[in-house]
């Protein structure tokens, strides 16, 4: 009897200290994210899957850019890195807050984008999502946009996070195109040599009353490469201002996303977009802020 039990106290001491292993080499994977990157963005559509002869492709998506991760929240099961785009002349960058990811470690809270604007709350088991991080990607204006969850995988040198979930239209085509309203995104990010890559592949529905119609299949390659963290350093000057303003910001939403409900979103409010008066600098008053937020929600 003893042995059984000396053999059962070791073999839960191994699987603990694997299992802490296991996370830090997720974490270490999620915080090589942060820093000075230069990306390169290229999708395509490939197959066509409705029977419209005259339906058109979207065009060949090709583009670049200077972008700092910020790393804005650092504990043992919350990472949250904050995207800044560096854009205009090196003498003179400017800087756009761009989208934010938040992961989450062995999180039950899921919004899961339905279509027009709509994220209903859903509880995950915790049996599923053990061992697993919740990727929450947020809009500029920290609206939510897109989440999933799934483990990290750790192996053959390689170090992957894969997910399949439904969002909202991809901003380069969200004024381009009317006949689907939800991108199923297949998502990959990969740590490699150099930066890391968040490889797609997608598929555009169109969803009505709750029937996807397919549309078609995108491929989606973009690539971020590590460089020195000095070309980066007006995005670092410019959050070290603005850090405050947009910490109160995430939490004015998380008041919201505690509420565990449905949540609808008005596209403006008196033909006001909500990133364009969030955006403003003159904008500092928390309760205003507040105010202006939740006028967006119907």
């Amino acid at each position: 009897m003893k042995k059984f039990v000396y053999a059962l106290v070791y073999f839960l001491a191994i699987s603990t200290v694997f299992a802490q292993s296991k996370k830090m080499k997720d974490i270490d994977a999620i915080k090589s994210m942060c820093g000075c990157f230069e990306i390169e963005f290229n999708f395509a559509e490939t197959f066509v899957l409705n029977d419209d002869e005259n339906y058109k492709k979207s065009k060949i998506y090709k583009a670049k850019a200077l972008e700092w991760g910020q790393l804005v929240e650092d504990t043992n099961d919350k990472i949250s890195i904050q995207h800044l785009l560096i854009v205009g002349s090196d003498q003179f960058p400017s800087i756009i807050k761009h989208w934010r990811q938040d992961w989450i470690y062995q999180n039950v809270d899921l919004y899961q984008f339905h279509k027009e604007n709509t994220w209903k709350y859903i509880e995950l088991e915790k049996r599923k999502v053990k061992k697993a991080w919740t990727q929450k990607v947020y809009q500029v204006d920290d609206s939510p946009r897109y989440e999933a969850s799934a483990q990290w995988i750790h192996n053959n040198n390689k170090s992957y996070w894969e997910s399949f979930t439904d969002a909202p239209l991809p901003r380069r085509e969200y004024t381009k195109r009317n006949d689907y309203n939800v991108m199923l995104r297949g998502n990959r990010h990969e740590i490699v040599s150099g930066g890391w890559i968040h490889d797609q592949d997608n598929k555009k529905v169109r969803r009505e009353d709750n029937k996807d119609i397919p549309i078609a299949y995108e491929k989606g390659f973009s690539t971020y490469t590590k460089v020195d963290d000095e070309k980066c350093i007006a995005a670092v000057k410019w959050w070290e201002k603005n850090k405050l303003k947009w910490k109160a910001i995430r939490s004015h939403w998380d008041e919201i996303y505690a509420l565990k409900s449905t949540l609808k979103l008005n596209e403006t409010v008196d033909g006001e977009r909500l990133y364009t008066l969030l955006f403003n600098p003159s904008l500092v008053d928390e309760n205003k802020t507040k105010q202006i937020i939740k006028s967006f929600i119907k």
